[in-house]
């Protein structure tokens, strides 16, 4: 059996929309549009002062109510200060009758306020001399901590001195009997103490007079150094307890 033909003839479609000729379409075309009438400038001018007359006369009717609504406005303000003046003089009114009234009311509670103002300025002086009695017992207490921190202070420097003190005193004993020995050895020697012995023990002596006093010198500049820290640890707790009590003052 044959293929079919499927082909189909090519039509070109510039070619038949020539062939139709030109088509007559309903609406209006470009050249209706340009060629449309057109009104002149006289036209123009009278159409734009027709105008001018319509905004004048928007502009006289929009004055006209303005006037209106600003009569009115004054009217409705003059009955509004008319009742205001009427409520003022009644509030008046009021305010006599009740002055009036608490003159009346004022003999009679004389007495009571008199009484109550006595008893209101006694409790004002209670709280005044418990205020002042609660000041004193902080400044005392304050007082008393910075006096006990510097005895406790004083009391190291005493122990401390002490220690030392008594160290020195165990030293000089040593050197003392360590001098008594060696001069009864040199007495049991024979005969009298020769120059070589006596400049061999001048010596020694010198030295331990020379560490005495360098201990001593030594022992002074510890004592005003600590003296120093204590007054000036004074000074700073006295600094706050008179800055405390000024602002308990005020």
């Amino acid at each position: 059996m044959g293929k079919r033909d499927n082909r189909v003839a090519y039509m070109n479609p510039i070619a038949m929309a020539r062939s139709r000729g030109p088509s007559q379409s309903a609406g209006p075309t470009i050249q209706d549009y340009l060629n449309r009438p057109r009104p002149t400038w006289e036209e123009v001018k009278e159409q734009l002062e027709k105008k001018k007359k319509g905004s004048r006369a928007l502009a006289e009717f929009e004055e006209k109510m303005n006037e209106n609504w600003k009569k009115e406005l004054e009217k409705h303000r003059e009955k509004l200060l008319g009742g205001n003046e009427s409520s003022s003089k009644k509030k008046e009114k009021k305010k006599k009758e009740k002055k009036k009234s608490n003159r009346l009311s004022s003999s009679s509670s004389s007495s009571s306020s008199s009484d109550s103002s006595s008893s209101s300025s006694d409790s004002d002086d209670e709280d005044k001399k418990q205020g002042k009695k609660r000041r004193k017992k902080k400044y005392r207490s304050l007082r008393k901590s910075s006096e006990s921190s510097t005895s406790d202070s004083e009391s190291d420097s005493k122990d401390s001195t002490k220690k030392k003190k008594s160290k020195e005193d165990y030293e000089k004993e040593k050197d003392n009997k360590s001098l008594s020995r060696k001069r009864k050895k040199i007495d049991r020697g024979n005969g009298p103490l020769s120059s070589e012995s006596l400049s061999e023990s001048d010596p020694t002596e010198e030295v331990q007079v020379k560490k005495k006093k360098n201990s001593e010198e030594r022992e002074k500049v510890t004592d005003k150094t600590k003296k120093r820290k204590k007054h000036k640890k004074h000074s700073k707790k006295k600094k706050k307890k008179t800055t405390g009590s000024s602002s308990d003052s005020e």
